[in-house]
């Protein structure tokens, strides 16, 4: 089973190696990680994707509450998020199939941001199922690179503050 999880944690220098390392040291695998600053710089919020099942994600809850950087951790699985991935994406346009290339990505709504004489440069961002059909169209074409930033989600009713709870 797939888990969301995400993690405030003060903002400072180490504590994504700490966390990191301490997930990797207990066999936890991390299928997706994001970090950034939130709306206060005092704290980074940090979306995992965690594959396994209840135990594992007890597990991965119990060992990152126990880091004294973390303030909160909230597992988004049975809830109702917004997940969205972000994807850049080189493309060759072979003579002759440019427009094929823009009409995908008209139809994935995303955007071509750097154009050369062989490729273009493409941005799509979205549900992760998006961007992997995003690859697929465009794999005949020939991928060139790609990099893709992990999930990064938020509840939709519930709201996890970059405020600590009181007593931290």
């Amino acid at each position: 089973m797939r888990h969301v999880l995400s993690a405030l944690v003060i903002n400072q220098p180490g504590v994504l190696a700490h966390i990191s390392g301490m997930l990797a040291s207990r066999a936890f695998n991390i299928d997706s990680l994001a970090v950034g600053e939130t709306e206060n710089p005092r704290y980074s919020r940090m979306t995992f994707v965690i594959t396994g099942d209840d135990k594992v994600l007890d597990q991965v809850r119990k060992q990152l509450e126990k880091i004294v950087t973390v303030v909160t951790v909230l597992d988004y699985s049975g809830e109702e998020y917004v997940e969205r991935d972000l994807m850049l994406i080189k493309v060759r346009t072979p003579t002759g199939k440019r427009s094929e290339v823009k009409e995908l990505v008209d139809i994935f709504r995303g955007r071509i941001v750097d154009v050369s004489a062989e490729h273009v440069m493409i941005e799509i961002s979205g549900q992760e199922r998006k961007v992997v059909a995003f690859i697929e169209a465009v794999r005949p074409y020939g991928i060139l690179e790609l990099v893709r930033t992990g999930r990064i989600a938020l509840m939709r009713e519930s709201c996890m503050s970059s405020e600590p709870p009181s007593g931290t």
